[in-house]
């Protein structure tokens, strides 16, 4: 396995977002690294795939940012790249929801780490005792391909649908502890400071998403495997492309 892949996001207030990516283009672009890069006045999301020297070359470069000192990248391996364009885009979000309140640069809400997670579907209920819930905020075709033992599924068709879709179901959330997750972190950070916003108290974003709790869980309470935006389609619990089968 060649070629690393890296999906990553950081919330962080950016205001020269032309030079910005005028800057990260010429990068990449220059390490011949392939991949999508979103920019957004709420910070950045990118999925870029090259061999292993440019990619840590290029995150050394990036780095050097101090708004992108602490971006943490999820990291997996094929034999060839799985993108075959570079796209570095300005966008108004870089996970669009359409709901300018929720600002996770300001304050994320609280995260429970894979390991504590595991620990919690083990036993049934967090350390309080209180019965534990998965919220899949994912698309619904990307449910199907594989999610969370009796995870909440309310198949929404695109992350704008979430915010309505929490108010007509918040009811049946109150009294539990709710874990939202998704493929990377991103969607579920943003569903936890909106369903914090909305008055649910007991929430956790996972932290990392389902491409960390597989580095660190395998596929311990999982079904199935993780679709992913590239030519693997999915990846299994080892971060290995993986054939998506039918729901």
């Amino acid at each position: 396995m060649k070629i690393l892949n890296i999906a990553a996001y950081r919330f962080v207030a950016l205001d020269d977002l032309p030079v910005l990516q005028v800057a990260v283009l010429q990068q990449l672009e220059d390490r011949a690294i392939m991949g999508t890069v979103l920019l957004a006045e709420e910070g950045i999301n990118l999925f870029l795939a090259a061999p292993a020297p440019d990619i840590h070359d290029f995150l050394a470069w990036l780095r050097q940012d101090a708004r992108f000192a602490g971006l943490q990248t999820k990291d997996s391996w094929t034999e060839t790249p799985p993108f075959h364009k570079l796209l570095v885009k300005i966008k108004p979000e870089i996970i669009r929801m359409n709901h300018p309140a929720v600002q996770p640069a300001a304050g994320r809400a609280p995260a429970v780490d894979a390991l504590t997670l595991k620990r919690w579907l083990d036993n049934g209920h967090d350390d309080k005792g209180q019965a534990v819930v998965m919220l899949d905020t994912r698309n619904d075709f990307e449910v199907d391909v594989g999610t969370f033992e009796g995870a909440i599924d309310w198949r929404i068709r695109k992350f704008t649908e979430f915010p309505q879709a929490l108010l007509d179901h918040q009811d049946a959330l109150r009294g539990k502890t709710v874990v939202s997750f998704c493929t990377g972190g991103i969607r579920c950070e943003k569903a936890a400071i909106f369903m914090r916003e909305a008055g649910l108290q007991d929430v956790f974003q996972l932290d990392g998403g389902i491409l960390h709790y597989f580095e660190v869980n395998a596929d311990a309470h999982f079904k199935g495997s993780c679709f992913v935006f590239d030519d693997r389609r999915a990846v299994d619990a080892a971060l290995a492309a993986d054939t998506p089968k039918p729901p």
